[in-house]
């Protein structure tokens, strides 16, 4: 990682990349990969929302670089708006690369979450 690339965010999920998430090249599957993006949204949104969330929508993602086998995921999320019952994320991903202190970022895309109440319909966000 350069001094001028830096996660934006807050660390909110890390995990290990492992053999049963790859290719036979030994590359992490994207579907993987962003899975642990909807992990981590779903925990962020959650605690703002004090309460159930689900994903509504994703937008856009591309991936920059491949995540390999041994790099530890490291996931940052950034609430960007909060609305009357959605809660949207910036979230980023960077590979800590395999026995190093190397800092990659791999992809990144806006995550839209929906507070639910307990009947599954949605309901308004607390105020902060």
């Amino acid at each position: 990682m350069t001094d001028t690339a830096k996660p934006r965010g807050e660390l909110t999920l890390r995990t290990l990349a492992m053999p049963g998430d790859a290719n036979a090249a030994g590359d992490i599957f994207g579907g993987w990969v962003m899975a642990q993006m909807d992990l981590a949204s779903g925990i962020r949104a959650a605690e703002r929302a004090r309460g159930r969330v689900v994903t509504a929508a994703v937008k856009e993602m591309a991936f920059d670089m491949p995540v390999k086998i041994g790099d530890t995921l490291c996931v940052y999320t950034d609430i960007a708006k909060v609305g009357r019952t959605s809660i949207t994320l910036s979230v980023e991903v960077w590979a800590q690369r395999y026995l190093t202190h190397t800092m990659e970022k791999v992809t990144a895309a806006t995550f839209v979450m929906v507070a639910l109440d307990a009947a599954g319909k949605p309901t308004p966000v607390p105020a902060a």
